[in-house]
């Protein structure tokens, strides 16, 4: 018997825990009827609940007539309460696909609690049904067995931190959920205030304000498992609304939280999973990770190193390289070891994610197993100066070598993501920590710099004389959690003194004004000798995702949303009625732009004609611009209203008008100059222009 069955129950026993051990044994079981078959005059009914299966054996020679009527008579998804005793099956008759089965149990009475009208789907594992309509009936979705085990696991990940954080002197504190709107990355999700009109809170995409509040109250160690909220475009690893394990820790330094972090890891996956992670976990500076993997986010389960070869590539003959150096970018490359064999589609294929990526091009090296290279850059490079290459890179017989050169930005982001097309997972957890991250990032879009994490991070204490003068070279005490290339969370040490505050603020561009209406209850905190103290906070849904294997965060969410944040559960987000509107004194909102379907907003986005321009490798001329980007927009509108089409009943065509044989006369015409040809190319050179791929 389990630990939740008492006095209080209906059933004595679960659908999953009934072995050989237990023959003899009278028992109740309740769950739903998942299969029932009738073999001549004996129906066998497998029933499920949460815990599993068990075979249930109705014979008319052991139930009255009246619950032998009731079986024959099952639907699928009947709600059942059977009694009965617990018998061995014959040995041809043992199930090894099922835990139970050994067993079976011979039914003594057939109780029907509910019925239920046909499913929209099968209730079990390894369904082909589409996630919408899976979404839609989400109370039916999650009786399949690998979605309750989701949320058992993400329960059992939930208790384990609680005990762990309860253990090392944790206090649970909950923050508000209507609190105000504060620069965090992303757009608010706003309420508004009916008692005050004009007015509205914000729900908090993270509690981190409060929680330093909480260290100025000398709560010295807090957390709390937080509902946050987002509104920025979803994604596979993304949700409006998420759960994150959020602590704070006073009169701590960095390397007290990062030991913390370990320890605390090591022994979720010890008491949820069973698994002992190796320690201590590897540690990479920013700088460090994205040299050496092109990512702050680092894949550990395979190799695939960057190589960085920018001072061998300084005033190399290979112009691309070359130039690439001398307009102060990098240029690096990555040794896919053994795959000297890839084909010509594969490597055109890799170029085009280069391209997608944002690279100008990709240049490689093919060393046959014999040794000899196969690439166009043998002709720009010396005998000695092509083996220092190949030094540089590791380079042996049977390896391919492909090459990015471009700003140190685009490299990383190049190499980066064509090292995870490239990556051959080995199926472990590898977690790693990413410290020392740039304080601020320049935002090109506000001519200005942002701070990389959030305003209250502490800058190391020598970097400290550089905040207004070269905020670029300011490193921050932030660190993230990383596994198997996800970003599990983030934290630093944050900034507890007024002044050193102030001067953040400054150094963002935040005016006295703004400061005192945004974080003036802060800063005023911080006068009242508000301790050092530093915290971190990861998403619950993203860990468990990890931890399953999942493809997406809506496997491990017992009522997630779609990817334009709409639940087809429930149809929210919905209209409101008049009076609401009117008692929020916002009754002059157009009402059509509640229904707006998301697709018509989109269709709205302006084009940027300047990056399709660069994946064109076309140069657009500044009489051609406005014209094109009403073009690309009127475009992009029409996709727009095709996507909205009533498909619903339409069958598919192949072909909507008649096929017919169409012979276009040869005829002789004036050939275009070259200079009008190569008009549009953004760079020439001899008559010629430099094409995305290299070819030999």
């Amino acid at each position: 018997m389990t630990d939740f069955m008492n006095e209080y129950c209906m059933h004595t026993a679960t659908c999953g825990e009934l072995r050989k051990g237990d023959v003899g044994r009278e028992v109740v079981l309740c769950g739903w009827a998942w299969h029932n078959r009738d073999h001549g005059g004996l129906i066998f009914v497998d029933l499920r609940d949460r815990a599993g299966y068990t075979q249930v054996v109705v014979d008319p020679d052991c139930v009255s007539a009246d619950d032998f009527a009731k079986a024959e008579h099952l639907g699928r998804e009947y709600v059942l309460k059977i009694a009965g005793t617990v018998r061995e099956r014959g040995a041809e008759a043992v199930n090894p696909n099922m835990a139970t089965g050994e067993i079976e149990v011979l039914a003594k009475s057939v109780e029907v609690l509910n019925t239920s009208v046909t499913p929209p789907f099968s209730i079990e594992d390894g369904i082909e049904t589409d996630e919408t309509t899976r979404m839609k009936w989400r109370y039916l979705d999650i009786r399949r067995p690998e979605m309750y085990q989701a949320l058992h696991l993400r329960h059992k990940v939930a208790q384990a931190m609680r005990g762990a954080l309860n253990e090392r002197g944790f206090l649970e504190v909950e923050t508000p959920i209507l609190a105000n709107s504060t620069p965090e990355g992303a757009r608010d999700y706003i309420v508004p205030s009916r008692p005050n009109p004009g007015r509205f809170y914000a729900l908090p995409q993270s509690p981190q304000q409060f929680k330093q509040m909480l260290m100025v109250g000398g709560i010295e160690r807090y957390y709390q498992i937080a509902r946050c909220f987002r509104d920025e475009d979803l994604r596979a690893d993304r949700q409006p609304e998420f759960t994150q394990v959020d602590m704070e820790l006073s009169f701590v330094d960095q390397e007290d939280i990062l030991r913390h972090l370990e320890r605390m890891f090591r022994h979720l996956f010890r008491e949820a999973m069973g698994i002992e992670l190796p320690a201590p976990f590897l540690r990479l500076t920013w700088r460090e990770a994205m040299d050496r993997y092109g990512s702050d986010k680092p894949d550990l389960r395979f190799g695939l190193p960057i190589a960085d070869v920018t001072e061998l590539a300084r005033g190399c003959g290979f112009s691309v390289f070359r130039k690439a150096v001398e307009a102060g970018g990098v240029v690096r490359a990555l040794n896919v070891k053994g795959r000297c064999d890839f084909s010509r589609g594969t490597i055109e294929e890799l170029t085009e994610k280069a391209l997608a990526y944002g690279a100008g091009g990709m240049a490689w090296i093919a060393l046959r197993e014999d040794g000899e290279p196969y690439s166009v850059l043998t002709k720009y490079f010396s005998k000695a100066d092509f083996a220092a290459l190949l030094d540089a890179v590791d380079g042996r017989p049977g390896d391919f070598i492909l090459f990015c050169a471009d700003r140190f930005s685009t490299v990383c982001r190049t190499l980066g993501g064509l090292r995870l097309d490239l990556r051959r997972d080995s199926g472990d957890y590898k977690f790693c920590f990413v410290t020392d991250f740039p304080q601020f990032e320049y935002s090109e879009e506000e001519g200005r710099y942002v701070a990389t994490h959030h305003p209250f991070t502490m800058p190391y204490p020598e970097d400290l004389p550089y905040l207004l003068t070269d905020p670029a070279r300011v490193r921050a005490q932030a660190y993230d959690v990383v596994l198997n290339g996800v970003e599990l969370g983030s934290g630093s040490i944050r900034i507890h003194n007024r002044d050193v505050q102030k001067r953040m603020f400054e150094a963002l561009g935040f005016s006295d004004g703004q400061i005192g209406e945004r974080f003036g209850f802060l800063v005023n905190a911080f006068q009242y000798g508000a301790p050092p103290h530093g915290g971190f906070a990861f998403g619950l849904d993203r860990l468990v995702m990890q931890m399953l294997g999942a493809p997406s965060l809506r496997d491990v969410i017992a009522f997630p949303k779609t990817k334009d944040a709409r639940c087809p559960l429930t149809g929210a987000p919905g209209p409101v009625d008049s009076a609401q509107l009117d008692a929020l004194g916002l009754a002059g909102l157009l009402r059509e732009s509640v229904d707006a379907p998301a697709k018509a907003r989109r269709s709205q986005a302006r084009v940027d004609v300047d990056a399709a321009a660069s994946l064109a490798r076309l140069r657009v001329a500044p009489e051609e611009r406005e014209a094109l980007e009403r073009q690309m927009a009127e475009l992009v509108a029409f996709a727009g209203q095709l996507a909205e089409a009533d498909t619903e009943g339409v069958p598919p065509a192949g072909h909507v008008v008649p096929l017919e044989n169409v012979f276009r006369p040869d005829r002789a015409g004036t050939p275009l100059p070259r200079a009008d040809l190569l008009a549009g190319a953004p760079e020439t050179w001899d008559g010629c222009f430099f094409v995305p791929q290299v070819v030999e």
